[in-house]
């Protein structure tokens, strides 16, 4: 198995709900196609760099997952249809750093 990052954003104004329902389609997705998710991280709402389909922030997920080329070609197609979904980025990788959260919410 090969180690994948997964970055996908949604559309701003999704509810909380709808949000939690991605995340969970695409977890079944990985896990049901030979993949195991190890880590998933909120990054939150974000602005876009450009408009994207006229958004201009997005929320991120992103995910570190196990899995096989079956496994991005289930997660991929599965996300080319998906209307919640502004864009998504998957990237094998060597090794997964499971410790560290880049976006993480810090207290002043």
């Amino acid at each position: 198995m090969s180690n994948y990052e997964h970055t996908f954003i949604t559309r701003y104004d999704l509810q909380e709900s709808q949000t939690k329902k991605v995340i969970e389609k695409y977890q079944e997705i990985i896990k049901n196609n030979s993949g195991k998710v190890l880590k998933i991280e909120e990054w939150g709402l974000r602005p876009l760099s450009h408009n994207i389909q006229n958004n201009k922030k997005g929320f991120y997920f992103h995910f570190k997952f196990e899995g096989v080329g079956k496994t991005i070609e289930e997660l991929e197609k599965a996300e080319n249809i998906d209307q919640m979904l502004i864009r998504y980025l998957t990237v094998k990788v060597k090794k997964l750093d499971l410790k560290t959260n880049y976006f993480e919410k810090k207290e002043v």
